[in-house]
């Protein structure tokens, strides 16, 4: 191989010089030289980003997948640039095991017939999912990584340069320093009463000497502080950079959000979906307003216990299979003389025909029962308005 050995000879002494450099300068033996309070802060700025970039990424990751083997599998497969292979979703897999659980219970009973509704609901929230994944991971975990992977590199590339450029420079002021020293000291008045004289012939050989020598140091020095400043200049833009990252980090952010958003807003409808659907069942138990309440409610409804007041009828009661079903004719309905209950609507309903009444979260509405009603309705009242409600969706008050 064909080595060009006054090069390396001349990398090695750079080399040795900035650690020494280095060297002196954690000692407290050498002085640094000081970047400006602005240059600082710029620097302060982009670490503060790469530190939070790296934490904020990693998390996210986290909550899109939690398993985390098939992170690692996800990554190595993008270091391999192959594509990633499909999986389905929690949801999804549990849809499939509901559906075959149905299937095997049969799917005409109403546990089967319940399960295959559930299967369904889950199936549609595990594509919801998906699609947020997918979603996020192009319009925010994207832009971090090539933050992170490209303008970040490029970043702490030129900031190495750049520390070696100021090891240069001090090192070079340091050797102008000495020779500077040398040569006052060579070119010193020479002192007739010394024990023993020099030769002054050779001290004014080594003064002209030490003068070679500051020349060159100080060539070296405007050598050195013009590559520093230019370097300093280079990355003091991509530093300036950085606020232009933090925009474009903003709008991902947005876009994040939006994506949430749309994904638990389905989820949201989907839930409230089966909710109406399983209502309608017979025979289907739908719990109480507090186990359906949504999570960000500081306080739990009440229980749905207490004693509805019931219209009193004249003649037979009806049958209970067949009572308030399509026979029901709301304008005979009549409310009770006393003991109607006011209620708070929990969540909005939207009616699925025109014997159920059409329900506004936070609105008040009057609600009493009839004989062989569902327990899981009530019949509600607002204004010249009447129709069946779910008892789910209400806040029974005193």
């Amino acid at each position: 191989m064909d080595f060009n050995m006054k090069k390396l000879a001349s990398d090695a002494g750079v080399f040795f010089s900035r650690a020494v450099q280095f060297t002196e300068e954690k000692l407290g033996q050498a002085e640094k030289t000081e970047l400006d309070a602005h240059f600082e802060n710029l620097l302060a700025k982009a670490d503060c980003t790469k530190n939070w970039t790296e934490k904020i990424l990693h998390q996210t990751e986290v909550l899109l997948q939690p398993n985390p083997s098939v992170r690692v599998e996800e990554f190595l497969y993008e270091k391999l640039d192959r594509k990633v292979p499909s999986r389905v979703t929690n949801g999804e897999l549990l849809a499939q095991y509901m559906v075959e659980a149905a299937n095997d219970f049969g799917p005409g009973t109403p546990y089967g017939k319940t399960l295959l509704k559930v299967g369904e609901t889950q199936k549609r929230l595990g594509g919801a999912e998906r699609d947020f994944m997918h979603s996020a991971s192009i319009n925010f975990l994207n832009p971090l990584r090539n933050f992170l992977e490209g303008d970040w590199r490029t970043i702490s590339k030129e900031r190495r340069i750049l520390e070696n450029r100021r090891l240069d420079l001090d090192a070079c002021k340091a050797r102008l320093k000495k020779a500077k020293a040398a040569e006052a000291k060579a070119s010193a008045v020479p002192d007739f009463q010394e024990t023993r004289p020099r030769n002054y012939i050779l001290s004014a050989s080594a003064s002209a000497l030490w003068s070679d020598e500051v020349e060159k140091a100080e060539h070296e020095l405007r050598v050195a502080q013009t590559d520093f400043d230019r370097q300093a200049e280079v990355t003091r833009l991509l530093l300036e950079g950085i606020s232009s990252t933090h925009v474009n980090h903003l709008r991902c952010l947005h876009e994040f959000v939006e994506s949430q958003t749309t994904y638990y807003a389905q989820g949201y409808q989907y839930m409230l979906d089966l909710q109406k659907q399983l209502g309608r069942f017979p025979g289907t138990f739908v719990g109480n307003a507090e186990s359906t309440s949504p999570p960000p409610a500081t306080t739990s409804p009440p229980t749905v216990a207490a004693t509805i007041p019931v219209v009193p009828t004249v003649g037979r009661a009806p049958n209970p299979a067949t009572a308030v079903e399509g026979a029901l004719n709301l304008n005979d309905v009549k409310p009770p003389a006393s003991g109607t209950r006011k209620a708070r609507v929990l969540y909005d309903y939207e009616a699925a025909d025109s014997s159920e009444l059409a329900l506004l979260a936070d609105e008040m509405i009057t609600v009493y029962s009839l004989p062989g009603m569902d327990p899981d309705w009530l019949i509600g009242e607002r204004g010249n308005q009447k129709g069946k409600v779910p008892v789910t969706y209400l806040e029974l008050l005193s």
